[in-house]
């Protein structure tokens, strides 16, 4: 099934543009117009990795015409709002380090600049992380550690000071207050103040642990465990390796997938879900082939990347009697309230009560980072 990916991704960019994507399941049911967002950032990033390991051209130029349609001229970013104080809205931002050094458009260097002085007045609690939205006061959540984290240090590196001590401090503050010492993964959330309706009124963390969370995590571990300066990055080592190696515990022995609530295996309704598994498999993967993880993390990530193909990546027939390859078990979307939405409650049965969909991109994307590591580690054997 190898040599039908790329052939998948030529089909999802030729039936996509920037005001539609075929990737973008939440904005296709909500019947939205297309805006500035983490979902069609996440695929970008990975079209541009793509582009890197193939060296077909047509990855890239879609890209940065996607990324061109939505960056003005004087850098202001069309449907972006810096008052939605919004850490999903930073994410795309990470791809506009790439762009400007490739072609040169001076509009994505103040792109990344209108985006970074964003995050310069984007609310704080008192442990000093950002909070993850404004309708999430004092709420710090493992996705936006990758959300915001990844083009923070890119920022820093490229034009801004150089230290990235900032991000450092509030992944080792997630490290302190969101890991569980019994298992050593991660809770999905962490209310500052305790009052959230899903926080424990003592820790502060949300219920349980969420596979995607986690995932997000991990990525964002892995990735800035390579762009850092080496004396910065030996602070994160350890908490990228740690958490590899609680992971490893809960992987499942058949696929090498992991579960949707992943200390559950096997429990009615729990699945092996294929946005999270692609996130781990990349973040070992990438971490074996950077030296930071043992070489037998490279084994790991592959099987459960193979366990994705196997178990997920399948033709099927469309409305229209026509066989597509399609990727499914994929987790729609999943978060912890606000407090107008009690039905996000972190709880077992919230998790495994969201939408299971085929082809978005918060799976298709780190589906296809794997792939570009799978890829590295055939050429490099």
């Amino acid at each position: 099934m190898y040599e039908q990916i790329d052939a998948y991704v030529h089909r999802l960019i030729n039936e996509s543009t920037p005001e539609r994507t075929v990737w973008n399941i939440e904005k296709i049911r909500e019947g939205k117009p297309a805006n500035w967002n983490y979902i069609d950032g996440c695929m970008i990033t990975a079209l541009l990795s793509m582009a890197e390991i193939t060296h077909d051209q047509r990855f890239f130029d879609f890209a940065e015409n996607f990324i061109d349609h939505f960056v003005q001229e004087d850098g202001s970013i069309l449907t972006y709002s810096i008052t939605n104080y919004n850490l999903d809205d930073i994410n795309e931002g990470r791809v506009l380090f790439e762009l400007y050094e490739k072609t040169g458009k001076e509009k994505y260097r103040l792109a990344a600049d209108h985006l970074r002085r964003a995050l310069s007045v984007h609310p704080r609690p008192e442990c000093g992380n950002f909070w993850h939205k404004l309708i999430y006061p004092n709420q710090v959540w493992l996705d936006g550690i990758y959300m915001a984290q990844v083009f923070y240090a890119l920022y820093e590196l490229h034009f801004g000071s150089g230290s990235c001590a900032d991000t450092i401090r509030q992944i080792k503050n997630v490290e302190k207050h969101m890991k569980d010492p019994a298992t050593g993964l991660y809770f999905h959330g962490y209310d500052v103040s305790k009052t959230a309706f899903w926080a424990d009124p003592e820790t502060g963390c949300s219920k349980n642990f969420w596979l995607r969370s986690l995932g997000w995590f991990c990525v964002a571990l892995a990735d800035l465990c390579e762009i850092l300066p080496e004396d910065q990055r030996a602070e994160l080592v350890p908490i990228y390796t740690d958490l590899m190696k609680s992971l490893t515990a809960f992987q499942d022995e058949a696929t090498g997938m992991y579960w949707q609530v992943p200390n559950m295996p096997g429990r009615e309704g729990n699945y092996l879900e294929t946005s999270g598994s692609s996130m781990i498999a990349y973040a070992m993967l990438k971490g074996a082939r950077l030296g930071f993880l043992p070489k037998e993390y490279a084994v790991k990530g592959q099987k459960t990347f193979n366990g994705i193909v196997e178990k997920y990546l399948s033709f099927t027939e469309d409305e229209n009697g026509e066989t597509k390859l399609n990727l499914g078990g994929i987790c729609l979307v999943a978060g912890l309230g606000p407090e107008n939405n009690r039905r996000r409650d972190g709880s077992y049965e919230y998790y495994i009560s969201e939408p299971i969909v085929e082809n978005d991109a918060k799976g298709v994307a780190p589906f296809l980072l794997a792939y570009t590591e799978v890829v590295r580690l055939s050429e490099n054997a």
